[in-house]
């Protein structure tokens, strides 16, 4: 017992001592300690100020940017524009911002200590942009030292509408550290609702892992959104800087990463226009390996309306993906059951496709004249011819094709019975 009534009397200490900085909190909103933050001057020059809660403080940075500031291939107020094109839409999507204003989307970055998610790793840089009717606002929450991560949260959660975050792998990375720093502090500080759903990493997934060697944020500026970083810290670089920072925290020792994270949350808005943009206009898109990926995603998420027509659009194109969006479409004619428009394109991929088209192809012709137009002479022809090509490339592979082997040659002994038994 001795043991639960020292933590009971802990946590009561930490209650009392919570109350009384608020208190203390509200009676002196802004002037208090600022003579207790280092360098305040040279901090209030580069647009920060410290935020006092519980008797600590962190630091609040603020940068604003014109709507027509270009950030790549993008002018950041095409926000605006997409945000519209969203409310019209005809097809609803992941991405969709329909619903909310612009300004309800928080484009949410961090700095951490490391990559792991263990208690023992801190985030000490946390930044968001938001774009309004007439301007774009960053804010960046940095922790001044370890033990202000009060201040720090109670900070950005007072701040920030965290259901709609915009993020580049926040599900997987940002999100599940914030959540383990937070439980820490949790009883002092706004409880931590669910992540909300914009995670553009997943975006650049669907339609960039064919495309790029790597879907890292920086290789994403370079290669999509034609972003070049002059005299940037790389961000593997941020922990030892902010480790020097603390050693002696003067405000230029850390503004490098400060810069750093602006920069990602000002991509952010670029990718959000950007991948916003080949959904709405993927009827339109160049590459056909992107336009084939849209179309997937989008059959994917339901709206197979719109996969449709993109499918279509891919299949005209004279391109090596155009046979792989006839497939598609085939497949996706077949679930809504019309077998003629999906006989002729497996009849097309059957007769002018490689070996792998034909098999694949003629595998489902097979199919479609067993159990639908009920022509088992037609079907065994096509499983015949499709078997042939499937032994080729078999033989090829020199891999172990035992079971395959099997499963052909019962569909076609069965078709062979049926197909004699309607002889008869």
């Amino acid at each position: 017992m001795k043991p639960k009534l020292s933590q009971w009397k802990e946590l009561l200490a930490a209650r009392h001592k919570k109350k009384t900085a608020d208190e203390k909190n509200e009676m002196e909103p802004s002037e208090r300690g600022a003579t207790d933050v280092p360098y305040v001057d040279i901090w209030q020059e580069y647009g920060t100020k410290p935020y006092w809660f519980a008797g600590d403080y962190c630091l609040i940075r603020e940068t604003v940017y014109p709507l027509d500031y270009q950030h790549g291939c993008y002018r950041l107020g095409a926000l605006h524009d997409v945000h519209r094109r969203w409310q019209e839409a005809s097809f609803s999507h992941p991405l969709s911002c329909r619903g909310f204003a612009v300004s309800d989307l928080f484009f949410f970055d961090t700095e951490t200590m490391g990559l792991s998610s263990g208690v023992g790793t801190v985030m000490f840089l946390l930044g968001h942009a938001r774009v309004l009717g007439d301007r774009i606002i960053i804010r960046q929450h940095v922790l001044p030292h370890p033990g202000a991560e009060v201040a720090l949260y109670q900070s950005f959660l007072s701040d920030v509408d965290y259901t709609t975050l915009v993020t580049y792998n926040g599900k997987a990375f940002d999100w599940p550290r914030l959540k383990t720093r937070h439980a820490l502090v949790r009883d002092m500080v706004p409880k931590l609702p669910a992540f909300g759903h914009f995670d553009l990493y997943h975006a650049a997934r669907r339609l960039w892992k064919d495309k790029l060697d790597s879907l890292r944020l920086a290789e994403v500026e370079k290669h999509i959104l034609q972003i070049e970083r002059d005299d940037d810290v790389p961000g593997f670089l941020a922990p030892m800087i902010y480790q020097e920072f603390l050693q002696t925290p003067h405000p230029d020792r850390i503004m490098p990463v400060l810069r750093h994270n602006e920069q990602d949350v000002l991509s952010l808005i670029a990718l959000y226009i950007h991948l916003s943009i080949q959904l709405l206009e993927a009827m339109q898109i160049s590459d056909p390996r992107e336009q084939l990926a849209a179309a997937r995603w989008l059959e994917a998420v339901g709206e197979t309306a719109a996969a449709r027509g993109v499918y279509e659009q891919a299949s005209s194109k004279e391109v090596k993906e155009a046979q792989a969006a006839k497939w598609q479409l085939s497949l996706l004619y077949r679930r809504e059951r019309r077998y003629e428009e999906a006989v002729a394109i497996w009849r097309d991929l059957f007769n002018h496709g490689s070996a792998s088209w034909k098999t694949k192809a003629g595998l489902e012709l097979a199919k479609a004249y067993e159990h639908h137009f009920r022509d088992a002479a037609e079907a065994h022809r096509y499983a015949a011819a499709a078997y042939e090509a499937w032994r080729s490339l078999a033989k090829a592979s020199r891999q172990g094709m035992e079971k395959e082997e099997q499963e052909w040659r019962k569909r076609l002994e069965r078709l062979t019975r049926k197909k004699n038994k309607l002889g008869k």
